[in-house]
């Protein structure tokens, strides 16, 4: 369950030190008629997700954010792939997300379905010291079951 704040609280927006930010994907609070915000923890998990999934040059304002991880779509994996993606993933966060420390990189093939590669992210909160994690999913083969 992610943290979400209201915009127009000012309690709010002041306890959220780590950052606060549109939900991803965007959704649409109907009673208060407004965007869903998320804080803290769930920012950062949010942004890394984000940064992750954007291929540099989708962004106009900002051309060079995002990870090229599609430079690994259909190539085997491999310990060179791995550590190129590893880098990859290394360079994005330390340009694009400040507010973390990141500890380790792991990659790992999935058994269960075909071109699915989990990235496991182990980061420091720096102003909180707080070790977390997340996995991003990674799908180096596009769909082919019609």
């Amino acid at each position: 369950m992610s943290k979400q704040v209201n915009p127009h609280n000012p309690q709010d927006v002041e306890k959220s030190y780590l950052g606060v930010g549109w939900s991803f994907p965007p959704r649409f609070d109907e009673l208060r008629n407004d965007v869903v915000m998320v804080a803290e923890e769930d920012d950062i998990r949010q942004s890394l997700h984000i940064l992750l999934s954007t291929r540099p040059g989708e962004r106009v304002m900002d051309p060079l954010f995002g990870c090229r991880l599609q430079e690994a779509l259909y190539e085997p994996l491999t310990t060179t792939l791995k550590t190129y993606v590893k880098d990859l993933i290394y360079h994005a966060i330390l340009d694009y997300e400040p507010r973390i420390k990141l500890e380790d990189v792991y990659l790992e093939e999935s058994t269960d379905t075909d071109g699915l590669i989990h990235i496991y992210l182990d980061y420091t909160i720096r102003t909180t010291n707080t070790r977390t994690n997340m996995v991003y999913p990674f799908y180096r083969e596009e769909a082919t079951d019609l």
